[in-house]
């Protein structure tokens, strides 16, 4: 019944009763505001899945698909290798059926989805991401190992598992087709396991037969060359997390697969960090990947098209890296204007604000705090613009090991006020006396404090150089 002056009710979706019913049926979203040359480019937001990520959908049938075979009985043990996404689908998964989940995850994976994982109660078995299948580091084959120790349990296997395209198939296709109203000349995607690219290619094929599969892969992957030549690339290492990859995994079908862009990390997650500038879409690496991918793809054409890719997971998993200017610089990803002196090599900067500091005054308990909350071990210790002292974790230590109480001290009873100081104009070897006799290079400018030099910057300064 309407009411005079009431808006009618919107047609939500019906209220459910189970996070999993909640999978799927992701919106779409046009991306304007990017050189898209004549074309049209539509990101599906797999973001909005509840456990964040397009990994949500396969988790969901792989597990159902173990029930139904009766693999996994109730009570069991869920055991997966994965890069993080796939394992926080199976975390939800296994919160809403009452498994235990045991996960084994390649140690370059951002600490927030691991922080995630482990929030969510998945147990944590990190191991080497140096290493290929073979070894017995290697996570497939660490987490092959683990299903026939533990009684009850089954290993998933994203990477052969049928259920995983099966999903894509039945669910990512279709709502593709309907968003876009039956109107879609190309979707960019890219080959972690192969689930994605292997379902959708299926749907469209019979959908959509002159639809362009596009692969967006990252820089070390080997699937550009074999997808353009069909041999194999070199493979090599990416920060990209998720995607790309050395072989064909068992479940890919990529011979519908028409183009394929190779992204360079940098172009990667400068591309996630326009998305959230510009567009305000706060995107992970491999998404960064695929929309470099897609407006390259887009860029190339000589006519109008539709073109689809994805936001397969959301960038709050790597605020402590793609999305922190530090890492960036750290890793080369973003370059400062050079001056020529050591202030090349200073991370943060005293004049941008970015130096952790004390004053003389504090407590103990205020510096041990700022450290900790910035992650480092030592702080300068400033008066008036100028720095007077230095303290670090053993200072605060020796001060309070006999007496808790003394973290009320201030900090001037426990800094070190003896600095090193060095000019700007200083050299390297100057940089490396002062380290090598464990203390932290103050850099000066004109008599102002620039920053501090400490042993991870210079070791950064000499790996930049070499890459």
């Amino acid at each position: 019944m309407a009411y005079p002056g009431l808006v009618e009710p919107l047609a939500l979706p019906p209220v459910q009763s189970n996070i999993l019913d909640l999978i799927g049926n992701t919106p779409m979203l046009e991306l304007c505001g990017f050189d898209t040359g004549p074309c049209r480019l539509f990101l599906k937001m797999e973001t909005q899945n509840p456990g964040g990520s397009i990994k949500d959908r396969m988790g969901l049938y792989m597990v159902r698909a173990a029930e139904a075979s009766g693999e996994l009985q109730p009570g069991g043990t869920i055991i997966e290798a994965t890069a993080g996404n796939t394992g926080l689908g199976l975390a939800l998964v296994a919160i809403a059926k009452g498994y235990r989940l045991v996960l084994v995850i390649p140690d370059k994976m951002s600490q927030e989805k691991i922080a995630h994982l482990r929030a969510m109660g998945a147990e944590i078995h990190l191991t080497r991401s140096d290493v290929s299948k073979g070894h017995p580091e290697f996570y497939q084959d660490y987490a092959a190992r683990l299903a026939r120790e533990i009684p009850n349990s089954v290993w998933v296997n994203q990477f052969g598992n049928p259920a995983n395209p099966q999903a894509h198939e039945e669910t990512t296709g279709p709502e593709i087709w309907a968003q876009m109203q039956q109107n879609v000349d190309a979707v960019v995607c890219g080959v972690g396991s192969g689930g994605t690219i292997t379902g959708l290619s299926r749907y469209f094929a019979r959908v959509q037969p002159k639809l362009e599969l596009v692969l967006a892969d990252p820089q070390g992957s080997g699937l550009t060359d074999y997808v353009l030549t069909g041999s194999l690339g070199k493979s090599g290492p990416s920060v990209v997390e998720g995607i790309g990859s050395s072989q064909i995994p068992p479940i890919a079908d990529l011979s519908r697969v028409r183009d394929a862009f190779l992204i360079p990390d940098a172009e990667s997650l400068q591309t996630a960090r326009e998305l959230l500038k510009q567009a305000g879409i706060l995107a992970g690496s491999s998404s960064g990947t695929l929309v470099a991918a897609a407006l390259r793809y887009c860029k190339k054409q000589n006519e109008p098209k539709r073109v689809v890719s994805f936001i397969c997971d959301s960038g709050n998993k790597y605020l402590s890296k793609m999305f922190n200017d530090y890492w960036m610089l750290d890793q080369g990803f973003m370059e400062r204007p050079r001056l020529g002196d050591l202030r090349d090599l200073i991370k943060r900067r005293y004049e941008e604000g970015a130096v952790i500091t004390v004053g003389p005054d504090d407590t103990l308990l205020i510096a041990f705090q700022r450290m900790r909350m910035a992650d480092i071990s030592q702080v300068p210790v400033m008066q008036d613009g100028n720095p007077v002292g230095i303290l670090d974790e053993s200072d605060v230590l020796m001060s309070v090991h006999a007496d808790p109480e003394h973290f009320q001290s201030p900090v001037r009873n426990a800094m070190t006020s003896r600095l090193e100081t060095l000019q700007a104009s200083a050299s390297l070897e100057d940089v490396f006396d002062v380290l090598e006799r464990g203390k932290v290079a103050l850099i000066l400018e004109e008599g102002h404090f620039a920053g501090l030099i400490t042993r991870t910057d210079l070791i950064n300064h000499l790996r930049r150089k070499v890459q």
